[in-house]
């Protein structure tokens, strides 16, 4: 399992990644769950989560725990000042001491000093307010990467079908324009077509075996593109036919919080937090601190320790209105911030709104392609039997195998729609592919 919140620290993902091997017959769902542990993109989110993280765990180590520092130093001097100062430490002192040259002394000082700041105004907890914001925010940050990529797997999935589909159209167009060719040159061998006939079919084998190249090219194309998306740079990319039941459309309704709202509402409370922390800095600071000392020399063969406590009050009395402009800052783009947050809900809405238009055209489109199929199969059949006994001419049957190859694209370009509406709307109203949640998609 591959879980989204993560304690303790960040898997290697990229070891992961090498390991995945890709399916020899890939389904849409199967893509989906390769692209969303395999892609790139997923694995630069789940690094800003660490990073998030520490972030966090900064915030709080400087709220919750005080500091403690140790410190270790050795020199010597004759400096009357520090001398004398080392003789006092040493409990070296005696009464033949010449204060004006105390002589050449030295001092080995060993300390352990605990700080801690009981009040800076709020900016610690508001740091750690901003950092837990931070981590939310990253955490819907690969929420949102997912969503948006699950959806882009499953778009170029189907394309890959379309492209397929439109191939093989292009192929049964030119295998059916082929054996016309054959039936046409028996018939003016005969006698009983002329030479213009048989010329008509010669072109359209031709402009037919173009569009067969350019569809090739672009199934072609469509496989490189779905291969990028799954963080792979090459690979036979073979497509299984699955129940298209699997991926279904939710209710319009059945509306889930898309990740981009919880991630720019996370940064909103993270904006708050940190005008919280500049206000802060019109407030006075109030530290505590404890040391202990030892104090050794070798000249004077003298030692002694001591100690120290107590506690320091700070206050920023004036500092040429520079935390004022900081904080009209920090208040503009907050409120920018909120601004940006209702343009967002503004965009969702709409966003909902087209792919549920999108969704109910496709649904028509297919349906009315699924007739025009049926019809235009056996239109073709009809001609072709037709241009045998001669009661048709060869145009009529060229363009009666044009009709039926532009329908078969129009149906299977409809069918991929279908699917691709279908998985658009499941993204708009805030639906993972497939599953109902990324956690249970990446268990599988």
């Amino acid at each position: 399992m591959l879980p989204l919140i993560l304690v303790g620290g960040i898997p290697n993902l990229g070891k992961a990644a090498e390991a995945l091997k890709p399916p020899e017959v890939w389904t849409s769902r199967e893509a989906v769950i390769f692209g969303l542990k395999n892609s790139p993109n997923s694995r630069i989110a789940f690094q800003r989560i660490a990073a998030a993280q520490a972030a966090q765990a900064e915030a709080d180590a400087l709220l919750k725990h005080p500091r403690l520092d140790l410190s270790g130093f050795y020199g010597q001097t004759n400096n009357p000042l520090l001398s004398f100062g080392n003789i006092l430490n040493q409990g070296a002192f005696s009464d033949d001491i010449d204060f004006n040259s105390p002589g050449q002394t030295d001092n080995l000082n060993l300390k352990a000093e605990l700080s801690y700041r009981f009040y800076n105004g709020g900016r610690d907890q508001a740091l750690v307010d901003s950092a837990e914001s931070g981590y939310l925010a990253s955490q819907a940050g690969l929420k949102e990467v997912q969503h948006q990529l699950g959806y882009e797997i499953v778009k170029a999935f189907y394309y890959i079908v379309q492209a397929q589909d439109q191939h093989e159209a292009r192929r049964a167009e030119l295998a059916a324009i082929a054996s016309s060719l054959e039936v046409a040159k028996a018939r003016f061998e005969a006698g009983d077509l002329l030479k213009t006939e048989v010329l008509n079919f010669e072109v359209q084998k031709a402009r037919t075996s173009e569009n067969l190249i350019i569809a090739e090219h672009q199934k072609d194309l469509a496989e490189k593109s779905f291969l990028n998306l799954l963080g792979l740079e090459k690979g036979n990319v073979v497509i299984s036919s699955e129940d298209e039941s699997l991926l279904n459309a939710p209710e319009v309704n059945n509306r889930r919080e898309r990740p981009e709202l919880a991630r720019l509402s996370a940064a909103l409370q993270g904006a708050e937090a940190e005008l919280r922390s500049t206000r802060g800095n019109n407030l006075p600071t109030l530290d505590g601190f404890a040391s202990y000392q030892y104090d050794y020399g070798w000249i004077n063969d003298g030692s002694g320790d001591s100690w120290a406590a107590g506690v320091k009050v700070n206050y920023n009395l004036w500092d040429g209105r520079r935390d004022n402009a900081e904080m009209v800052r920090k208040e503009a783009e907050y409120q920018a911030m909120v601004e940006e947050l209702q343009k967002l809900k503004l965009a969702v809405n709409l966003d909902i709104e087209e792919a549920v238009l999108n969704y109910q055209q496709a649904v028509k489109r297919r349906s009315v392609t699924d007739k025009m199929v049926e019809v235009a199969q056996e239109s073709a059949q009809l001609s072709r039997e037709r241009f045998k006994e001669g009661v048709i001419l060869s145009s009529d049957v060229l363009d009666t195998e044009v009709r039926l190859t532009d329908t078969l694209v129009r149906h299977s370009a409809a069918r991929a729609n279908h699917r691709i509406a279908t998985a658009n709307l499941r993204r708009a109203l805030g639906h993972q592919q497939y599953m109902t949640t990324t956690e249970e998609l990446l268990e599988n």
